[in-house]
């Protein structure tokens, strides 16, 4: 199943209950909160407060994309905040394995995030405990990046290794999302699709969010 996850990082936060209703109405099913340090990337986004307002305003799962140091030290008021799905970069995690129990421990769906330098194989010993592998198709910090085409084997190969180990994990594609990229993302067996700039940068988010998820199934009854 296509679900259109929208970030948040490109909504007008001055009005960010707003423009989350007006993604969901666009077929936006997965709300994508990205959380930033200033130390594992290059950029400061929001904490748990933001969460916490976000969870009186929508029902839609909050997906937190954790791209923090020390994740272990935040996962838990996360998770209080309201999180539903949280998600750890393994390049940020010493102990990968710890942090997705504690995911699990805090009631949530567990995630694992590898960046684009990053190959598959170095989640191989975790594939069996995640609910969903999140790819990142561009380097992490930024909103508005361009696509990076050479992510996409990481995509096919995640899929490959679930049907031949017998596995469930979902599949989350972030980065450079929009209706030229869409296609191929789902193509290679992108499932959970964030799209910040394509669906609040400009214009209608209601239709932004449409087009993206009309796109993106189309491409996937292609697939079959």
């Amino acid at each position: 199943m296509i679900e259109l996850a929208p970030s948040i990082l490109s909504a007008d936060f001055a009005r960010l209950g707003e423009q989350v209703r007006a993604a969901s109405e666009g077929g936006g099913s997965v709300v994508h909160v990205d959380i930033m340090d200033g130390h594992f990337v290059p950029n400061l986004t929001i904490g748990p407060p933001v969460v916490k307002a976000l969870r009186k305003v929508t029902k839609l799962p909050l997906d937190c994309h954790l791209m923090i140091e020390n994740p272990d030290e935040f996962i838990p008021a996360f998770a209080e905040a309201g999180a539903d799905w949280i998600s750890v970069h393994q390049e940020a995690c010493r102990h990968l394995n710890r942090t997705l129990h504690l995911i699990k421990s805090s009631n949530c769906l567990a995630g694992a995030v590898i960046n684009p330098a990053t190959p598959v194989e170095m989640l191989a010993e975790v594939l069996d405990l995640v609910d969903y592998v999140l790819v990142m198709s561009v380097n992490p910090g930024f909103g508005g990046q361009k696509f990076i085409p050479g992510t996409l084997h990481k995509v096919r190969r995640l899929a490959e290794i679930r049907s031949q180990r017998g596995l469930h994990y979902r599949i989350e594609v972030d980065g450079g999302i929009a209706l030229d990229t869409v296609g191929e993302v789902v193509r290679a067996g992108g499932e959970i699709l964030v799209a910040g700039n394509a669906v609040f940068g400009h214009g209608d988010p209601t239709k932004n969010a449409e087009g993206l998820l009309k796109a993106a199934t189309e491409a996937a009854m292609l697939k079959v």
